[in-house]
């Protein structure tokens, strides 16, 4: 994905296809999103490096005693809180291999902790800004601090875990029964306590800082400082280059350019046409803000979330004195929708490739049939609470 990505970025900004005073304006509105991007990559590196996921994952496996079902609960309570601290991504990339190798462990199905942690990566991403790409986007746009944004959102992103979750156990509710087939471990070697500890307390303390309003890459930094600090004097072995995400932020710039010259050659206008523009600034009813959720959703899953989140932004959101409600409901669709093609989301993207490397393979078909039986009445109800709640 990487190299033809960039190759069309590259490209486009060469040829003229993109202007290159709009591939500037475009590099300097992202260069925070990067910066974090960056930041809580080597920080969910090195907390896994210290064992933090390993541990969590065990712990639960105990707490469950023996029943799958109470495990699977412990695991979807892990992947909604990595996702809402530390981002849809590091529970794609880091929290995914554990969870199946748990479940191969104990004898259990890995489809369903698979599709969890799929699922709950992307639908659980609302809550903070630091939980999305998209998220950072629309703070930036709408200037509210983290804990406004959560206030504005608590009541969506409770409907966007609580739906997934309830959908999973319809679809998986067999596989779910019973004991574990062997005795849970009794726990995990970890090669430096103080580490781990101090691994879980940077990552609690990111969440807080950011709610608490820093802004989210210089908190991400400061995090990412201190762990890097740490190793460096008790696991120098661990600091290599392979924690700089190059390929991870290569691909986000790439997807940001490549979306910048689509919109200036027609993208733009056929997604806003889709959207509508009714209620950019007037409060917004029910059916446009659905309207909006929806188009957010629809063109995730036909070209990505992070292209469909920025063709359809200026269209929902005018700007100062717009009312927010229509770009709520975009980032909705955008971060809850993309469950239906296994390219609508990078997290998923890179969720498959973990799986394929565990052997663990979910068809296209089979995860775009289970997808749409969630993403319709999650998306109704998050967009229905949304407009209520306002």
């Amino acid at each position: 994905m990487t190299p033809a990505l960039g190759l069309a970025a590259a490209l486009a900004v060469v040829t003229g296809f993109l202007p290159w005073p709009d591939a500037v304006v475009t590099l300097e509105r992202i260069w925070p999103v990067l910066a974090f991007l960056v930041a809580v990559t080597v920080v969910a590196e090195l907390a896994d490096a210290a064992g933090l996921f390993e541990v969590a994952a065990a712990r639960a496996a105990r707490l469950a005693r023996g029943r799958v079902l109470a495990l699977w609960l412990l695991v979807v309570a892990l992947a909604t809180a990595t996702t809402v601290l530390l981002s849809l991504d590091t529970t794609a990339v880091l929290l995914t291999p554990v969870v199946l190798a748990l479940a191969a462990r104990l004898g259990l199905s890995p489809v369903p902790f698979a599709m969890t942690t799929v699922w709950l990566a992307n639908t659980a991403s609302l809550l903070l800004p630091v939980s999305n790409l998209t998220n950072l986007l629309a703070v930036e746009r709408v200037g509210w601090s983290a804990a406004r944004w959560a206030g504005q959102l608590w009541a969506p992103a409770l409907v966007c875990v609580v739906v997934p979750v309830a959908v999973l156990w319809l679809l998986h509710r067999r596989e779910l029964r019973g004991r574990y087939v062997t005795e849970a471990p009794a726990g995990t070697e970890v090669d430096d306590v103080p580490l781990l500890r101090l691994a879980g307390l940077v990552c609690a303390g990111l969440g807080v800082a950011v709610a608490a309003g820093a802004p989210p890459w210089a908190a991400a930094g400061a995090a990412a400082v201190v762990l890097l600090v740490a190793f460096a004097l008790r696991r120098r072995e661990v600091l290599t280059t392979g924690l700089a995400p190059v390929g991870l932020v290569v691909t986000t710039v790439s997807i940001f350019l490549v979306v910048a010259a689509l919109d200036e050659h027609g993208l733009a206008t056929l997604l806003r046409d889709a959207a509508g523009t009714a209620g950019a600034v007037a409060p917004s009813g029910f059916v446009d803000a659905l309207r909006v959720a929806a188009t957010g959703a629809v063109s995730s899953n036909v070209v990505n979330n992070l292209p469909a989140y920025l063709a359809v932004e200026g269209a929902v959101h005018a700007g100062p004195g717009s009312d927010p409600t229509r770009l709520l409901a975009l980032v909705v669709g955008t971060n809850a929708g993309p469950l239906v093609t296994v390219w609508a989301s990078l997290a998923t993207l890179l969720w498959r490739s973990r799986c394929r490397a565990r052997g663990v393979r979910i068809s296209a078909l089979r995860f775009a049939a289970e997808g749409l039986a969630c993403v319709v009445p999650m998306l109704v109800l998050a967009t229905a609470v949304l407009v209520i709640t306002r």
